[in-house]
C-alpha cells in the first residue's frame, strides 16, 4: 500500500518538493524560499508513495565525514497517525549505513522531539527557533 523510493529523477525530486511545500509552506507558514534551499542540489530526497500519490518525504545530505543530516521529513495530514515517519526514517538511517556515515543528526520540531526519542535519537541542545518554529537539535549514532 506505501512504499519509500528515494528520488531517481527529477520528477520524483519534485514529487518530494510537493509533499514539503503542502506540509511546510502551506500547513506551518514557512516561506519559500527558506523550504526549498541550496542543500537540495546535494541530498538525497525520499518519497513516500500511496498507490502513484506522494504522500510523505525526507532527505538526508552528509554533512562531514561519517556524519549526515536529516532534514525535512513530513507526512500529509490526512497520512499521519499511520506509522509513515517511521518508514521515512528507516529508509533514512538504512540509506545512511550503506553511504558510510556512522552518526545522524537533526533539527526536530520540539513538538516531534517525543517521536525521534522512540527511535533512538537523544536531544543536544535547548530549544532554538528556526523559521520561527521552535526546535532541539537531535543526534543517533547508527551501526553498520
Amino acid at each position: 500500500m506505501f512504499h519509500v523510493k528515494v528520488a531517481g529523477s527529477a520528477l520524483e525530486r519534485e514529487d518530494a518538493f510537493s509533499v514539503r511545500k503542502m506540509v511546510f509552506v502551506e500547513e506551518q507558514g514557512v516561506p519559500l524560499n527558506l523550504e526549498l534551499d541550496e542543500n537540495d542540489a546535494t541530498a538525497a530526497h525520499f518519497i513516500v508513495y500511496s498507490e502513484e500519490r506522494p504522500i510523505g518525504a525526507g532527505r538526508i545530505r552528509k554533512i562531514s565525514t561519517g556524519v549526515g543530516k536529516v532534514e525535512r521529513v513530513c507526512v500529509l495530514k490526512e497520512f499521519r497517525g499511520k506509522h509513515l515517519g517511521n518508514l521515512i526514517m528507516h529508509s533514512l538511517e538504512e540509506h545512511a549505513k550503506q553511504t558510510g556515515m556512522h552518526k545522524i543528526v537533526l533539527n526536530a520540531q520540539s513538538y516531534a522531539v517525543p517521536f525521534y526519542e522512540k527511535l533512538g535519537y537523544l536531544v543536544t541542545s535547548p530549544e532554538f527557533m528556526d523559521a520561527d518554529i521552535p526546535h532541539r537539535a537531535m543526534e543517533k549514532m547508527i551501526t553498520q
